[in-house]
């Protein structure tokens, strides 16, 4: 969509939002004033009650602007805007309610007004988005609202940009013209090509332009004022994206250094207050899953004690945030003997040398005879991860992030561990949630620097969601 397209969808949204808000609050008072036989605590007029919403709808409004909800970052983004009306549709009901113990006046004729007025405005909210999502998406087939885009670049960054642009009726865009390598050019895409950025500014107001989108710097200043000033002259939008990853993921700001604009990269966006809300989530979680647990672990423990002697708790050595060394605390799988050097050479001591060279090319054996049978039952379970609850309760650890590593893993991923390391370790992660056990080690560390990368507290409670449903599935775990 053109910059002009997105403002008035963003005003299409705000005004059916408030119109939703208000069915969802007529719904809320009939169902219970109308069909609920029991006494209200307040007698509110309809005439009363709906003034006084009416009045309130504005805030409301402007809570879900503050949140983003109008923004094209979430209203493209299905999960995300879905969890943002949540809050939204919360903190619009404490606004009522905060309202009403302010002004000492009474709002709703009973308290479950305010129970059905919230998940009748999520509800209705979502299936409104949903709608005019549809809408929208039919709209892009027609044509309309589309953002003509010329490419210009030479990195990773545009072949990606120019495939995932590609399906113009679910992305809005339609790269009409590239200068750039051609072979960069998807096979379906009927964009023309230009050998330089100069020959494809010519063209511009032939091809319709309405967006420029560069990805590489070139030599002299003069060639990318060119570009802009190009932009600036046909009255377009100009979007600067970096070809190198490092420049936009993770956390980074805009700031003004000396009369400069200043872009200040962070390693991770789980920095500052996502790193404080991090840890209280952490410990509140942690602190009521120990409590509920603990008569379960201590079952565990009497039966691993009775059915395979020896230890029952494990304390493995790992490295967590800023390859600070953990001790990780497990139900022991293995037999009390194993566990104390490199899987390798354990399994030269057992005279398995198919075993040891397995473990060496994909750091992990199909069969791996050091597991007792108990202890099988256990990780097949996931019930031997258990007790790393104390590990995040301690914050040596948090619920969701990068599995912990073994110190003679880091030598498998040379120059990658320290950002791996930017972030702390957790029982659960993205790699658990997309496959597990099967995939292999170098997959496993690409989802994990792209969870350090862009972590959000979103992301976390979808991860934390799915690890509840595999680990009932029991699927993947070995």
């Amino acid at each position: 969509m053109t910059r002009r397209n997105s403002k008035l969808y963003s005003l299409i949204l705000m005004l059916v939002d408030a119109l939703v808000l208000v069915i969802a609050f007529v719904i809320a008072y009939v169902a219970r004033v109308q069909y609920d036989p029991r006494p209200l605590l307040h007698n509110i007029y309809a005439y009363d009650y709906m003034f006084a919403f009416l009045l309130i709808v504005p805030a409301w409004i402007a809570v879900f602007g503050l949140i983003g909800l109008y923004q094209p970052s979430t209203y493209n983004r299905r999960l995300l805007e879905w969890s943002k009306i949540a809050v939204g549709s919360f903190i619009g009901i404490l606004l009522i309610i905060g309202f009403e113990y302010v002004s000492d006046k009474n709002l709703f004729p009973a308290r479950l007004v305010a129970a059905y007025a919230l998940a009748t405005s999520f509800f209705l909210i979502v299936i409104e988005r949903e709608v005019l999502r549809q809408i929208r998406n039919v709209s892009f087939r027609y044509g309309k609202g589309i953002k003509r885009v010329l490419l210009i670049g030479s990195s990773g960054a545009t072949s990606d940009i120019a495939f995932n642009l590609s399906d113009t009726k679910r992305s809005g865009y339609d790269v009409v013209a590239i200068a750039g390598p051609k072979r960069f050019l998807p096979d379906s895409s009927t964009a023309l090509h230009f050998s330089s950025p100069e020959l494809a500014l010519k063209q511009i107001h032939e091809l319709g332009v309405s967006a420029i989108i560069q990805t590489d710097l070139y030599e002299t200043p003069e060639r990318n004022q060119k570009i802009l000033s190009a932009a600036q002259t046909h009255h377009i939008d100009y979007s600067f994206i970096p070809g190198e990853s490092e420049f936009y993921s993770g956390k980074n700001t805009v700031d003004v250094f000396l009369g400069y604009p200043m872009i200040t990269v962070y390693q991770t966006p789980l920095v500052g207050w996502g790193a404080i809300v991090k840890r209280i989530f952490d410990f509140i979680v942690s602190l009521l899953l120990a409590i509920i647990l603990s008569p379960f672990i201590f079952v565990i423990y009497v039966l691993k004690k009775l059915i395979d002697k020896g230890p029952a708790f494990y304390i493995s050595k790992r490295l967590s945030r800023f390859s600070e060394p953990i001790g990780m605390i497990k139900f022991r799988s293995m037999g009390a003997q194993y566990g104390t050097k490199d899987a390798a050479d354990e399994f030269r001591e057992m005279g398995r040398e198919d075993l040891a060279k397995e473990y060496e090319k994909h750091h992990k054996v199909a069969n791996d005879p050091r597991i007792t049978r108990f202890g099988a039952w256990l990780r097949t379970t996931s019930i031997d991860e258990l007790p790393q609850i104390y590990n995040v309760l301690m914050g040596n650890i948090s619920l969701v992030g990068p599995r912990p590593i073994l110190p003679q893993e880091v030598k498998m991923a040379p120059g990658r561990t320290a950002l791996l390391h930017s972030v702390k370790s957790g029982m659960t992660g993205l790699w658990q949630v997309s496959g597990r056990s099967e995939l292999s080690f170098e997959e496993r560390i690409e989802l994990e620097l792209f969870y350090a990368q862009n972590w959000t507290f979103w992301l976390d409670i979808k991860i934390l969601f799915k690890t509840f449903w595999i680990v009932v599935r029991g699927r993947g775990a070995k």
